[in-house]
């Protein structure tokens, strides 16, 4: 990490910390990230990647294969 993220995480602004969860619709959930800026929590929610129904990636297809429709949101710490 950068001293000017650094910076930014520990003294502006948003001082919440908020983790990844991927849900599945068949029931279950697990935490993928944590210790995320709010902006980096969205950021990566918003990646076509992180749902079932948008994902391309040959894991995400085999995950969706494997465990049903899923996808990733964030919640706070």
């Amino acid at each position: 990490m950068s001293e000017a993220e650094h910076f930014r995480r520990t003294f502006i602004a948003d001082t919440n910390r908020y983790k990844i969860v991927r849900m599945y619709f068949k029931g279950g959930r697990r935490t993928i990230a944590t210790g995320l800026t709010l902006e980096e929590a969205q950021r990566h929610c918003q990646d076509p990647e992180t749902s079932s129904r948008t994902a391309t990636s040959s894991a995400a297809r085999a995950r969706t294969r494997r465990m049903g429709p899923w996808f990733d949101g964030y919640e706070k710490e």
